[in-house]
């Protein structure tokens, strides 16, 4: 398959764990291109409701007329940051059956060389999700301190070499401006060798640092917490939360906030009586989820795809 494009990673298993209600109320809160979405209108009847959000004017300007010209979608422009106030200005707050959160960087983003999100792909170092607003990589690399930027790849990037690829952006960016992918990436490569992933597959080098930049520049985990925090006054009780992350970091935050949901606070442990706002909020719904190699087969963007489930209580 030469593009991912149309390809909704773990349709059946979201499908499943949305637990889709004909004349229920549900949120794309990471539309795309619209693959999931499509599916899950699909199977809601009249009085159904789906709303989309996305940050990218691409993925809201290429949202296919099967779903804008359908009176039960609704498509945003707008970060997934935004989701309870979006929902609340439609009066749904608690009123929502699912959320959907398919988290990261979209395969049509990627194969964009001009939004500069891939190091396949020669074009201008920008990697913003929304390029109306932020600053681009290519700016934010050309001031940012050496040390803040062996952080970020250490911690974004989770890269072991942060340190020698920090220093080497920083020792040659006034005399040699970075403002290309390519251009990143092979000076990344120069001073870090290809390592070979868990899998025993050869990762490119640029790999982790390209992530990080990316996830910093788009204030993705703050996104990420923001909206798992608002997920609770959003649904109603019985309604699912759905997450695909695609990197440790995601999944990490995703786990953690549905763990910590799942449970009282230490100090009320075992005790009769616990105040309502201390009760569990969420419980877990199954165990992690990961695409089959059927998929993975058919879809290269899945294969780093996790999927985790949970439910308003």
């Amino acid at each position: 398959m030469s593009s991912n494009e149309h390809v909704p990673v773990l349709l059946g298993p979201v499908l499943d764990g949305l637990e889709i209600k004909p004349d229920g109320c549900y949120v794309d809160g990471t539309f795309g291109r619209g693959g999931h979405s499509g599916e899950i209108l699909k199977r809601l009847n009249a009085n159904g409701r789906l709303i989309g959000i996305d940050r990218d004017p691409d993925a809201i300007a290429s949202a296919p007329k099967t779903l804008t010209d359908d009176s039960r979608f609704e498509l945003i422009r707008g970060e997934i940051a935004q989701l309870q106030t979006i929902i609340g200005e439609r009066t749904l707050i608690e009123k929502v059956d699912g959320l959907l959160f398919d988290l990261g960087v979209s395969s049509p983003q990627l194969d964009e060389a001009s939004r500069g999100f891939s190091f396949l792909r020669d074009g201008p170092l920008d990697m913003r999700m929304d390029p109306d607003s932020g600053t681009p990589a290519s700016d934010w690399l050309a001031s940012v301190g050496e040390k803040e930027l062996r952080h970020v790849i250490a911690k974004y990037g989770e890269e072991p070499m942060a340190t020698r690829i920090a220093r080497a952006i920083v020792s040659i960016r006034d005399s040699s401006p970075i403002t290309t992918t390519t251009g990143l990436a092979e000076l990344v490569a120069s001073v870090a060798p290809a390592r070979r992933s868990g899998k025993g597959q050869k990762r490119h080098p640029a790999t982790k640092t390209f992530q990080a930049i990316r996830i910093v520049i788009n204030d993705e985990l703050q996104q990420l917490e923001a909206v798992l925090a608002q997920s609770l006054a959003v649904l109603k009780r019985g309604g699912r939360l759905c997450v695909i992350s695609f990197h440790s970091l995601e999944d990490r935050l995703v786990k953690r906030f549905i763990r910590d949901s799942s449970r009282e606070p230490e100090q009320y442990r075992g005790m009769p009586s616990i105040p309502d706002e201390f009760r569990p909020k969420l419980k877990r719904v199954g165990k992690v989820i990961v695409a089959s190699a059927e998929e993975i087969a058919a879809n290269r963007r899945s294969r780093s795809a996790r999927l985790r489930v949970a439910e308003r209580i």
